[in-house]
């Protein structure tokens, strides 16, 4: 049986990288895109590919593909007031549109497949009021939206879902866990008692990439240590 093949947009670092070890463990191929010139590591199944989300020419052509996952993504919380529309813009122009551009380049290879599967990441404030969440609200609640109405235009032959998560362990969310103090404090809030790792999120997609997962679509699926669902 011939390996599953799938590419990763913002695999070098956080949920991307830890999903693309995953996946090789699993004896999948990996396409994986960067954005820095160091290539973090090599595999003989992993090939890499500089790739700006907004800017660059999509790096495959004429590969089949079994999955897609749009890792890329910000964590700006700020006050409303402090925030301008040209900052919107930009960052639904990454969270989105660069999503957007991935998937419609990325289908006709996905079409290949008999059992493809699209992984998008949304956010626990999409569906929850926290402050100084607008912009992550705003670009994640179009994320959601945007995963249950291209599963239902897909259907049945690409499936595609979408990580709810809440705060995780990667590099975007350094400024928020740089001190004892905030990473005890932030663990605190969640009904599990710690903050997410980056395989809690990686293992979630590696299950909605997989044929287990061959029945689920159009799903936005938090992992959060229970905060979106639990008060104790």
């Amino acid at each position: 049986m011939n390996a599953k093949k799938f590419i990763i947009i913002g695999a070098s670092s956080g949920i991307g990288l830890a999903l693309t070890k995953q996946l090789l463990e699993s004896g999948a191929s990996v396409f994986a895109t960067r954005l820095q010139k160091e290539i973090p590591f090599e595999h003989p199944k992993l090939q890499w590919f500089k790739y700006d989300a907004i800017e660059s020419e999509w790096p495959l052509e004429n590969t089949n593909l079994d999955g897609l996952v749009y890792c890329p993504g910000t964590i700006v919380l700020k006050p409303f007031k402090r925030l301008s529309s040209t900052d919107f813009l930009t960052d639904y122009n990454l969270q989105v549109s660069g999503a957007v551009r991935a998937i419609q380049a990325a289908v006709p290879s996905l079409l290949q497949s008999t059992q493809a599967s699209i992984v998008l990441f949304s956010s626990v404030a999409a569906q929850q009021g926290l402050p100084f969440h607008s912009m992550v609200s705003a670009s994640k609640g179009a994320i959601e939206g945007l995963t249950r109405a291209l599963a239902a235009e897909f259907a049945p032959k690409i499936r595609v879902n979408a990580i709810a998560p809440s705060l995780t362990d990667t590099p975007l969310a350094e400024n928020l866990l740089n001190t004892d103090a905030k990473r005890d404090a932030n663990a605190a809030r969640h009904p599990l008692r710690r903050i997410g790792q980056t395989g809690d999120l990686a293992a979630m997609a590696h299950f909605l990439l997989d044929e287990k997962s061959s029945w689920i679509s159009g799903q936005v699926l938090a992992v959060d240590g229970g905060i979106s669902t639990l008060r104790i």
